[in-house]
Order: C-alpha cells, then structure tokens, then sequence
C-alpha cells in the first residue's frame, strides 16, 4: 500500500459531504481520502494536489477528479483556473506519507543507509545533503532550533561544521556518527527523529507553504465550508489551532471597530481529535496524529 490514511473516516465526515459540491484534497498520496469522497459525491467535483510525481502515478480513474501535481501553497491559483471557487470542503493530510518513508531511495528515514534527500518534490534542488553539507552553522543552529525544539542546537551544528570540513556527510549513518554524542542517553530515536523533522522543514518550506495554504483555504471556502486538516507535530498544529481559533497565526484574539472578534472560522471539534488505541495499534503513525475541524463563518458586514 502507498499509504495508509489516519483517521480516515474522521476526516471525510468532518468534511460534510454535499453530492454535488466541490471538495479539494491537497494531499492525495495514494488517494484514499479522495477515494471516499469520490464515493460520497453524484455531480460534484474533486481536484486534488500532491507536489510529489510519484503519487501522480496513483490517480484514480474517475471524471469528477482533477489531479494537480504542485504544492497546496498554489491552491487558489489553480482554482481559479478551474473556475471552481468558491468550495465547500478543504482536506489536507499534512507530513510524510508512508511510501515516502519506507521508500530508502527517498532518504527521509534513518533506517537506510541511502543518501540522505528528503525532497517531497523531487524536481527542486535542495536536499538534506545540500543543506548539511553547504549552509552556515548558524543557519544550521536557526533550523534546529526553530523546527527541531533542539535546545542543544549550537553545538549540534558546531559538530556538523566540524565534520564536514572533514568528509562530507551523505548519509544518516555519516549524520549519526558526528552527532550521536548530543543524543540523550535512552532517547536516541527521538533526538534523530527531531533532528530529520528539522531538516524535512527547511528543505521542503512546509510551515511557509501551510501558512500560504491556511490564509488561501479561508478565502476558498463558501460560508459553511468545512476545513479538515491533520498534522504530526506541534509546529504544524499550533498554525491550523490558532488560525482556527483567533484568524491569525499568532493566536491573538482581536476585534473589529464594532466588537466583534476578527474570526473566519468556527471550531468543529474544540479539542483536536486522535485515533483511536486500535487504530494506534495498527498505524504507529498515527499517534502523533491531531484532526482539527472548522466551518467558514459568514462575513459581519457592519
């Protein structure tokens, strides 16, 4: 399987399916969210994004579906020129699909001893080699810090620069060798896995292109519409909570002239929805796993 959906039902539930309106999944994969939306739909129409070629590959086979193969960061560009605004569902299934994971010529694991890549688009440039190998230390110490939580992050890239002057470091083994002193004992898995969450940040601008996705999403959706989006990580989840919530990024609670708070959403579910300890069982994914649901407010129109 190229990959296996979290919350599957979940989110094509909080996703208020109307048979003849247009839903859009930015994140098709292998296309199982948008397979069941596709089952819940008579003449509506779905258009979905994935920036990764190989999940173009998966398409499925049905005239109601267009599949765009660019980031979600262009969203309303390409519903524009579909004529297709405005839209009453937005889904996004944000992080690392499975069949990129366990793909080792990917390089997004540390369990393979390929190159490490990390390009969810495979077409651009940087790569986690580039980045390890030609960034300036403090660079380096900024994305540590800021997208792994690593507060040893100076001294993480101190023995990145080092090393590389040496060798260049290509693969998580090379990575693992010069670093591997600043893991905590015990807790190895978790600082590695901190350090490539970090890396998979930068070189694919996932928290610029969410904010671009959040602000465009907002405009897209008709009044009612439903935004479902499903993150891995604080980082991720903080943006959709806050956006969610307060209508910025910051979490700020403002109002307008009148009073009213400057909100564009209204909360589905208060508390982020998880999966369930089966479905954890089943899917280790899964665990890191948050569902927040929102339906567009109508304007206040003073």
């Amino acid at each position: 399987m190229y990959h296996q959906p979290v919350l599957l039902n979940e989110c094509i539930e909080g996703l208020n399916i109307k048979p003849n309106g247009t839903y859009i999944d930015v994140t098709y994969g292998g296309g199982g969210h948008s397979k069941l939306i596709l089952e819940k739909l008579d003449s509506g129409r779905l258009i979905a994004f994935d920036q990764d070629e190989e999940a173009i590959k998966n398409k499925i086979d049905d005239n109601r579906l267009i599949l765009i193969n660019h980031n979600f960061r262009y969203l309303k560009n390409f519903l524009k020129y579909y004529n297709a605004l405005p839209v009453d569902g937005i889904l996004a299934d944000l992080g690392v699909s499975s069949h990129q994971f366990d793909n080792s010529a990917r390089g997004f694991s540390m369990r393979f001893p390929e190159k490490l890549d990390m390009r969810m688009n495979r077409r651009q440039e940087k790569s986690a080699e580039h980045v390890l190998n030609e960034y300036p230390e403090e660079t380096l110490v900024s994305i540590l810090r800021n997208y792994g939580e690593l507060q040893n992050a100076k001294a993480i890239s101190r023995s990145i620069a080092n090393q590389r002057k040496k060798q260049a470091i290509k693969t998580f083994a090379d990575l693992e060798k010069c670093i591997s002193r600043h893991a905590q004992r015990g807790k190895e898995n978790k600082f590695f896995a901190k350090v490539l969450q970090a890396l998979r940040i930068e070189i694919n601008e996932e928290l610029e292109a969410l904010k671009e996705f959040l602000v465009q999403a907002a405009e897209s959706l008709a009044v009612e519409g439903r935004l479902v989006v499903m993150s891995y990580h604080s980082l991720e989840d903080r943006l959709v909570k806050n956006i969610i919530r307060t209508g910025n990024f910051e979490g700020r609670h403002e109002k307008d002239f009148y009073g009213n708070p400057k909100r564009t959403f209204e909360q589905i579910n208060k508390k982020p929805i998880v999966a369930s300890t089966r479905e954890q069982e089943i899917n280790s994914r899964s665990r890191s796993a948050k569902l927040r649901i929102a339906s567009k407010l109508k304007p206040i129109i003073p």
